[in-house]
């Protein structure tokens, strides 16, 4: 089988779509088709909730980054301490020092790779929040065109540009979210 007729035949299928117009909220003018995409990449990052996720995120992986190098300085000295008094110390008093050290040390790795996991699973639970947070505004921009689908632009094959509603639907999410702190932190 060949591409040609496959792409005639996506054509055709994509020529009728789309050409009826309608007009939502006031002047904005939106095709009517059963099916829309948008880039969720873009959909995420050209939020302004995204923006604040980042800075939090970059905030807490910066402080992160500060304590485990306070932590290293630390252990080093200790390390350094530790190896200066082996001279004047027996054998079994350095090795159960040396073993408490190296107990201390793995305690405090798995205890910063738990947070440092944490700190990476944040990234998808922001993600999560977000799309929850912007089902209803894509539900009503689907309503609007008369959508049965949003589809991920990445999974779609060939696609006419006025089933794209990935800048109005940043824009509206924007408006409506705001930067997204309430997502970020409940408690507010």
């Amino acid at each position: 089988m060949t591409l040609r007729p496959l792409f005639v035949t996506l054509a055709l299928l994509f020529a009728g779509a789309g050409h009826a117009q309608t007009t939502v909220s006031g002047d904005v003018s939106a095709a009517q088709s059963s099916v829309l995409t948008v880039d969720v990449e873009a959909l995420f990052g050209g939020s302004l909730f995204s923006a604040t996720f980042d800075a939090q995120y970059q905030q807490k992986a910066e402080a992160l980054l500060a304590e485990n190098l306070k932590i290293e300085t630390a252990l080093t000295e200790e390390e350094k301490s530790l190896t200066a008094r082996r001279p004047t110390m027996t054998p079994e008093a350095f090795r159960a020092e040396a073993e408490a050290f190296s107990t201390k040390v793995d305690a405090i790795r798995a205890a910063q790779d738990t947070k440092e996991a944490e700190l990476r699973a944040s990234v998808s639970e922001a993600e999560q929040r977000f799309i929850e947070a912007v089902s209803p505004i894509l539900g009503q921009m689907m309503a609007e065109r008369g959508a049965v689908v949003i589809l991920d632009r990445r999974t779609v094959f060939l696609t006419r540009s006025v089933a794209d509603i990935t800048q109005e639907a940043i824009e509206r999410i924007n408006a409506e979210l705001g930067d997204g702190a309430a997502l970020l932190d409940p408690a507010q």
